[in-house]
């Protein structure tokens, strides 16, 4: 929750062809506990319907889980899709089985952060809270 009351919104997506989702979640159930509102959009999304998921719901951030080998098509698609929606304030992480020079190529293009096999939900629960804007005040949310 945030100093003033309102919790960060976060949609949490599995794009693509992939179906596993255990740590999608997983995430989304620490994010759940941490305080934040969460809507887990399931498995077999495209770009298109997380970003009109995200919209319609204010969220604050999107959280995709890739495993299927398609991040450097998927994320940026999400991306330009915020562009043109105008909602780039909408920060942007994810994890999944992603490549350490991908995953720099993705925080170059705009992904603010990507979570790789083994990071503890407690981190991702920490950076979520100290990275993405509070909703009442425009800002990181109070640790």
């Amino acid at each position: 929750m945030t100093a003033t009351g309102a919790p960060i919104r976060v949609v949490v997506a599995k794009v693509g062809l992939d179906g596993h989702d255990r740590g999608a979640k997983v995430v989304a159930r620490a994010l759940r506990d941490a305080g934040m509102e969460v809507v887990y959009t399931g498995l077999h999304n495209s770009p298109e319907q997380v970003v009109a998921t995200a919209l319609a719901e204010d969220a604050d951030a999107i959280g995709l889980s890739i495993l299927s080998g398609a991040h450097m098509t998927l994320f940026p698609r999400v991306l330009k899709l915020l562009d043109e929606n105008d909602a780039r304030d909408i920060v942007v992480f994810g994890g999944g089985i992603i490549p350490d020079e991908d995953a720099a190529q993705l925080r170059e293009a705009g992904v603010a952060q990507i979570f790789g096999p083994g990071a503890s939900t407690q981190a991702i629960a920490e950076w979520v809270r100290g990275h993405v804007p509070s909703p009442d005040q425009g800002s990181p949310a109070a640790v």
